[in-house]
């Protein structure tokens, strides 16, 4: 398989523009990025549990969108701008502790839209969240 990447991607150069943003004050990291996936992990600590010790849904929201919004944005042509247009997840299991790990895989790359896939698993490899997410692909302003 070739890959799908448009512009150069490493976990640094995603880290660094990722610095200072909800992303890094969740303590998301950026762990590996295949030919066509990009996985991150987010810690279940004090930043990111709700009040009953359980990860916050919002969290694997910002987990999963991170994700595919960088997916879109790496995979489309030099100049264009990925925006999200609708996000969903599903919360399948609670996860107290340790780290959730979020892996996004592109359903549809057209010109002007993509939609990826992101799935979010515990330490022990049970998943627990499912998202999917649409990004518009914006040409260059003129």
């Amino acid at each position: 398989m070739s890959s799908i990447w448009q512009k150069p991607v490493t976990v640094a150069m995603l880290t660094t523009i990722s610095a200072n943003s909800a992303s890094s004050h969740l303590g998301i990291e950026f762990v590996e990025i295949g030919d066509d996936f990009i996985t991150a992990r987010v810690p279940v600590d004090e930043r990111t549990r709700q009040p009953y010790g359980l990860l916050h849904g919002g969290v694997s929201v910002v987990l999963a969108e991170t994700l595919g919004s960088l997916g879109a944005a790496m995979s489309s042509p030099e100049g264009t701008r990925a925006v999200g247009l609708d996000i969903n997840a599903n919360h399948l299991r609670a996860a107290t502790s340790g780290w959730v790990t979020g892996t996004a895989r592109p359903i549809h790359r057209g010109r002007t839209t993509h939609v990826w896939q992101i799935e979010l698993h515990n330490d022990a490899g049970q998943m627990t969240c499912i998202s999917r997410i649409t990004m518009a692909i914006l040409e260059p302003k003129r």
